[in-house]
């Protein structure tokens, strides 16, 4: 104990001999260090502001003062989406718009089949069999036997393994692209793609490059620079999933894609191409396939169709189509097919009666395409109007020469033509876009459509109507 008790003294001694010898600066630091970490101890860790009760009259009248944020922005009661056209009867090329008959340019029933007595026969015996609709998704009970005659007839008329609906057309390819599109993937796309595409973009989250519309140029230089970052960091660029997508026929332009260019780029640089065909499936080659067979091109070139069934085949919902492990895939990531009701069995009846009718008679796509020609060649020198697209899409567009000077004053122009052709018997209607939300957002425009059953007579009316009007309106 006694030992024990002389070193500690001992230690003791050390330290105070220790203190001594310190250098002074050295002490000031340590004495600064302890005051500081007992001002850290016994100081609140924030200050109480100082408040004053408020009375009772002053806090109603802070409350009357207070104006909430509105929910929604204000919206002109003369908006076109609170002042649509009422339709009576079925859309067919004979159209009851607001209580008037008149020819039906605005409706995107290309191949007539809308009110075909084939395809409504279809339908009500699979209304009588199934029943109005579902009341379920694909993975839990909302799959029928029409739903899977219907995915196995799409794949063999388009000539691919494997194909997959969707009941919503908008749905199709905004689920398909981030099915397979992630964080951290690259995807090249047109900027002229239409909205569809965009909100599937968005959903992915991925790394979104804009190319020049139809600018295969401006394509390559985007793929070269991604090139080049990808040999700066090789290990990132082994996982990097590149796209590129593009539609057939583009819905904001009438323009047709460069196909045969785009597959030299893809096995050049390496990337998958995504191929949205709305607008050209039941359209475009000898037998209604799309792009593909208007170019010629094997489509095991195209990673990923996807087309709606809303225009050529008159129904409702969309499909995609390729080799079997691509499709598969959506049966697991495809949010539209994984979550929404499957499509009405009524509506697939109708798809595949109208897949009937396209294959007994290839020769519509030849009528509808020289219908085209015909009304593209007979709108062209109208006075402060230009046509854009080409000749052989059933959807054009009448472009505004020249501005008024605000997108605002060019739609009320072109409002005013096709009121003026609705008066005279001739149903069009202007391109709507939603403004704020588009990437690019395309010029104002008259949209015409043209089908397999308007007559010659009709497509010259129109066109007679149409050049009329703008000589009226424009001038």
């Amino acid at each position: 104990m006694a030992a024990a008790g002389v070193g500690q003294q001992w230690v003791l001694v050390e330290m105070v001999q220790a203190f001594y010898e310190a250098p002074a600066y050295h002490l000031i630091l340590e004495g600064i260090l302890i005051l500081w970490i007992i001002r850290l101890l016994f100081s609140k860790t924030y200050k109480l502001q100082e408040r004053s009760d408020l009375t009772l009259k002053e806090k109603e009248e802070l409350i009357e003062e207070w104006q909430p944020e509105p929910l929604v922005p204000p919206v002109p009661k003369d908006h076109p989406a609170l002042n649509y056209n009422i339709v009576s009867g079925p859309p067919t090329h004979i159209i009851t718009v607001n209580g008037k008959e008149c020819i039906n340019f605005a409706s995107f029933n290309f191949l007539g089949l809308l009110n075909n007595e084939k395809v409504k026969s279809a339908a009500q015996a699979s209304l009588k069999k199934y029943g109005v609709g579902t009341c379920g998704p694909r993975g839990f009970y909302g799959t029928f036997d029409v739903h899977l005659e219907l995915e196995e007839r799409l794949a063999k008329f388009m000539r691919t393994e494997e194909a997959i609906i969707y009941s919503y057309g908008f749905a199709t390819i905004a689920s398909a692209i981030p099915a397979y599109s992630k964080r951290g993937d690259i995807v090249f796309v047109d900027e002229a793609a239409c909205f569809a595409i965009q909100k599937g973009l968005q959903a992915s989250r991925s790394n979104i490059k804009l190319f020049k519309h139809n600018d295969m140029a401006d394509l390559e230089r985007l793929l070269k620079e991604q090139e080049t970052e990808d040999q700066k960091n090789p290990r990132k660029a082994r996982v990097t999933r590149r796209f590129i997508v593009v539609e057939g026929l583009y819905m904001n332009t009438g323009d047709i894609c460069p196909l045969p260019e785009l597959i030299k780029l893809k096995y050049k640089y390496k990337v998958r191409i995504f191929l949205e065909e709305s607008l050209s499936f039941g359209v475009l080659g000898a037998h209604g396939r799309g792009i593909t067979e208007h170019f010629g091109i094997n489509i095991d070139d195209i990673d990923l169709i996807s087309a709606n069934m809303e225009n050529s085949l008159a129904s409702i919902g969309g499909f995609c189509c390729g080799r079997s492990f691509i499709i598969d895939h959506q049966r697991l990531s495809g949010q539209g097919y994984c979550f929404s009701a499957s499509l009405p069995p009524l509506l697939a009846a109708a798809a595949i009666e109208a897949l009937n009718i396209m294959e007994d008679n290839p020769d519509i796509f030849q009528t509808l395409q020289a219908k085209c020609e015909r009304i593209h060649k007979a709108l062209q020198g109208i006075s402060g109007l230009k046509v854009v697209g080409e000749s052989f899409s059933p959807a054009l567009h009448l472009q505004l020469k020249e501005s008024c000077g605000s997108r605002e004053n060019d739609v009320k122009l072109l409002k005013r033509v096709v009121d003026y052709c609705m008066n005279n018997g001739i149903a069009l209607t202007q391109a709507r876009y939603l403004e704020k939300e588009e990437k690019c957002l395309p010029p104002p425009s008259i949209r015409v459509v043209i089908t397999v059953e308007q007559t010659e007579q009709e497509l010259d009316k129109a066109a007679s109507l149409l050049k009329e009007a703008a000589q009226s309106v424009l001038n």
